[in-house]
């Protein structure tokens, strides 16, 4: 009898932790930015998920039945905006959930570019141009929006206006959190300037794609990458020979490499040109022991300030 009670307990403690999870605010996000972002913003009072596996490379992500399945059961869907995420549009036509509010956390972000070169046009999210013709599975557009600071914290913005939609009744305590956020970022985005100040060195050389430029643009560096679009166009070998030219030129001493992309290129590059490799972390995504260890999105953006201050020679 005593056992017949106990499992009684036991179960009626689990029905109570599921109603406890399902009253919270379900929340799918393709990033692990965003992921990071909205977590810190709603704290426990919403159940967060990333879409992308752990060490999944995410120019290389297709969603499967099970990843539609979790966005058709969730009140938010978060993204970072068509030209990161092209396959989003389709996917939201065919969820049959009426009340899933969908996050575009590029809407108000000047959009840069997706090319090495300095004369780079802008444009404002959500009145893109044709992308007919260009030769990047990005499109026309650079995505990687979230390594500006700035940008980040106008991502937190739009997050935050969804959240204070679906939920209103915590709108305080989403403010607070977000402000928090964004203060930190602030803070980041000063130590960058102030790390990457005075350095003998203002171009560094990437064996990845191009993922970098914002980042690039808003501390006054010179930035040139191996793959000029998406990670899936290889570098032609005009390509690497211009990488190789420039780092003799500039004597630069590294070359970066970059997060669940084959270091191949940066490999070839550094053993003919004695430059050492060097670590740059796009954030696209995280690995599974990163994810399960807590790192943040700050962690990851303080180690790249690390290094690009190595690669730099910064003071």
């Amino acid at each position: 009898m005593m056992l017949v009670l106990l499992f009684a307990f036991e179960a009626c403690q689990k029905t109570g932790q599921t109603t406890a999870e399902q009253k919270k605010l379900q929340i799918v996000t393709t990033l692990f930015p965003l992921y990071d972002l909205t977590k810190h913003i709603t704290d426990d009072r919403a159940q967060v998920t990333l879409l992308l596996p752990p060490g999944v490379e995410a120019h290389s992500f297709e969603p499967k039945p099970g990843d539609m399945m979790k966005i058709n059961a969730a009140d938010l869907f978060i993204y970072t905006g068509k030209y990161m995420e092209p396959w989003v549009e389709q996917i939201i036509k065919s969820v049959d959930n009426k009340k899933l509010l969908v996050i575009d956390t590029s809407k108000g972000i000047a959009l840069q570019e997706d090319s090495g070169d300095d004369d780079r046009d802008h444009q404002q999210a959500g009145s893109h141009k044709s992308e007919e013709g260009h030769k990047h599975s990005h499109g026309k557009y650079d995505p990687h929006i979230w390594l500006d600071f700035m940008n980040a914290q106008k991502m937190v913005d739009n997050i935050l206006e969804g959240l204070i939609q679906r939920d209103p009744v915590n709108k305080n305590f989403y403010v607070k959190n977000a402000n928090a956020c964004k203060a930190k970022l602030q803070e980041l985005d000063k130590r960058f300037k102030d790390g990457l100040s005075g350095c003998k060195k203002d171009i560094f050389v990437h064996g990845g794609h191009f993922a970098f430029n914002y980042m690039a643009h808003r501390y006054n560096l010179h930035y040139i990458s191996a793959y000029e679009g998406s990670p899936n166009a290889e570098p032609s070998p005009k390509r690497i020979i211009e990488l190789k030219k420039t780092i003799q030129e500039h004597d630069i001493h590294y070359i970066y490499y970059e997060e669940l992309i084959t270091t191949r290129i940066a490999d070839i590059v550094a053993k003919e040109t004695g430059a050492k490799l060097l670590k740059l972390n796009g954030a696209h995504n995280i690995g599974k022991d990163d994810l399960e260890q807590g790192k943040t999105f700050m962690d990851l953006m303080e180690e790249n300030l690390k290094n690009l201050k190595v690669g730099l020679e910064c003071q």
